[in-house]
């Protein structure tokens, strides 16, 4: 019963930091909220007994990758951190991003109500095992391509970041 209560604790602290990184006008706020967002991650994964992976959240995204990007708007961003308002192409990535969730809550929503018809047990899973090595031998067999895509993610975000808080005085000063 106890920890329901640290789940939804710890949820309600994640999608709300969530939400700052989102709304929050100020670059290095929103930084900020990401790495409360990322260790109230960490939290909900040690409630699930997941220790390794909560400590890899918070030593890889929380420690070095926001670490990262809060180096890089405060070093690249001279505006006072404030961010420019929102253009055509942001406001289309959201309800792109927006009908993507509206079909996936869908779409779980519909093999939930599958499983409630037919009244199926899932079976136990199967644990890999809870050793490093595991976990390593998973990492760099099964789920190599997706390990390298998010690692080209976390690249094209950062350099993303460095395109956008770069100042771009005109072209007709060129000669």
């Amino acid at each position: 019963m106890s920890s329901d209560i640290f789940f939804y604790i710890f949820a309600a602290l994640t999608a709300g930091s969530a939400l700052a990184v989102v709304f929050t006008k100020n670059t290095v706020a929103a930084a900020l909220s990401l790495l409360v967002s990322l260790v109230g991650v960490a939290a909900i994964f040690v409630l699930l007994d997941a220790f390794l992976l909560a400590a890899l959240m918070v030593f890889v995204y929380a420690g070095a990758v926001v670490a990262l990007f809060l180096f890089i708007v405060m070093l690249l961003d001279s505006q006072g951190g404030t961010r420019k308002p929102f253009k055509k192409a942001t406001l289309f990535s959201g309800f792109v991003a927006l009908l993507l969730l509206i079909v996936g809550l869908a779409s779980f929503a519909q093999r939930g109500a599958q499983a409630a018809i037919v009244h199926e047990v899932p079976a136990a899973a199967v644990p890999v095992g809870a050793s490093l090595r595991a976990y390593g031998e998973q990492l760099f067999t099964t789920y190599l391509l997706p390990v390298q895509i998010v690692g080209f993610l976390l690249l094209i975000a950062m350099l993303g970041v460095i395109v956008l808080s770069k100042k771009f005085e005109g072209l007709g000063d060129i000669k």
